[in-house]
Parts: C-alpha cells; structure tokens; sequence
C-alpha cells in the first residue's frame, strides 16, 4: 500500500451521526418538556439544520450562529415557546456523550494506524467532536484531529487541508502518500480533488454520484477500505 497518512471524515463515516443525532434529539426535547411522537419535528429540524451546514461551507453563516439558529427556526416553524440556546446546550451535551460507531470502524483505524497515520479532519464542532472521539474508544489509534473551527477554513476548502496536512506528526507530508476516507461528495470528495491527494468515496447507500466530485475508490463497507486502497496502489 503506497498510503501512509490517512484522512478520515468522522460523522457517518467512523461514527454513526445519524443515530447519535436522532437519539440526542429526543433527549434534549424530553428535557424540555416534549414527549410523544416527535419524528415530524425532527424531520423538519434535520433539513433545517442541512441547509444552515451548507450555508456554513459557504461560509455564509458563522458555526456559533447555526448552533442555536436551527432551534429557533424548527421552534418558530411550529409555534413552540421553546428556549432555542436551552435546546442547543442540551443537544450539544448529549450529543458527545451518545456515540455509536459504524460497523468496521474500530477495526479498520487499528489496522491502518499499525501501517502509517490516522488523522481525523471534521467540520463539526471542536469540542464537541474531541469528547466523542475520546467516547468512542477509537483515540488510541488517532494521531491527531483537525476541526474546521480550529483552522477558520472548512471543508472542501482547501485550507483546510493545508492546515491537516501540516498536523501529521509521522513523516513528512507528501500528497502520493496521503488519502482521505469520507461519505461527502461535496466536502471530502471534492476537498481531496482541490487539494491533489486521493479519496476513499463510503457510500453505505449505494447512491449514484452526480457530482464534479471523483474518488479515487469507492466502498460501500469500511472493511472494503483497505483492499480498495492496495488495489489503487497497484492501478497507480
């Protein structure tokens, strides 16, 4: 395998954001007095909480802000009375405290991290993101973490990779010898692209990319990783 610096993307990547942030939800709305069926607001949270994200690539909108203004907005849509910095705290607590990995994660960090390094590169939350790595039990295998909120760049800018690549601690950085591993065509995909260095596509769902963005490889399982990246080796 030529790669030695591996890159990866946290949320639904190494972590299962999906179900921590279903399961984040509901417990800061139970805190706050809701209960019962709330799948139709979470659903209306969710694309709220999308669009502010892209906003925030495009750097429209600042992260403090996006923190708090998806409540108020999922708030105001449904005419509840709601505390939105109230819910944000309470979502913020649970979320880097619920932490569920994605099959093959532990595995697979193990593994490269006894071939080179493992770095992780995120546009979430600084804090945040730090306390669900240490929950999930994958530190012992990761070199270092760069945070969008650390650099002021996010991903696909390639900054932002910039500021990852001069993290490694191993070797010199050298782009042949480095990968990033990620589900986002439009952060990973096209981040790697624009900076000139290889990318592992995880796509579980088996959707069509109909994007500019082009991996180098595409899995639809993390144990597919490593033989996908031999195999890049080898057609290099």
């Amino acid at each position: 395998m030529k790669h030695r610096l591996f890159l990866f993307d946290l949320d639904d990547t190494l972590l299962d954001f999906k179900a921590s942030e279903r399961l984040s939800f509901v417990r800061a709305m139970g805190e706050l007095g809701l209960h019962g069926d709330i799948e139709p607001l979470f659903e209306q949270y969710q694309a709220i909480n999308l669009a502010l994200w892209r906003a925030f690539e495009a750097g429209t909108v600042s992260k403090d802000a996006l923190k708090v203004e998806r409540f108020r907005r999922t708030f105001l849509r449904n005419g509840l009375e709601l505390d939105p910095e109230q819910a944000s705290s309470l979502y913020l607590q649970s979320l880097s405290e619920t932490v569920v990995l994605v099959e093959g994660a532990r595995q697979l960090c193990e593994n490269l991290a006894a071939i080179g390094e493992v770095g992780i590169i995120t546009n979430g939350v600084h804090h945040i993101q730090h306390r669900r790595i240490a929950s999930s039990g994958l530190g012992g295998h990761i070199s270092f973490v760069a945070t969008s909120e650390a650099c002021g760049h996010a991903k696909p800018d390639s900054r932002f990779f910039e500021f990852s690549a001069r993290m490694a601690r191993a070797r010199p950085f050298a782009r042949h010898e480095t990968v990033i591993v990620g589900d986002r065509l439009d952060a990973d995909i096209l981040g790697a692209n624009r900076f000139g260095i290889d990318s592992c596509w995880f796509n579980p769902g088996g959707l069509a990319n109909e994007t500019l963005a082009l991996p180098s490889c595409e899995v639809a399982r993390l144990d597919q990783v490593v033989p996908a990246l031999r195999q890049l080796a080898l057609a290099a």
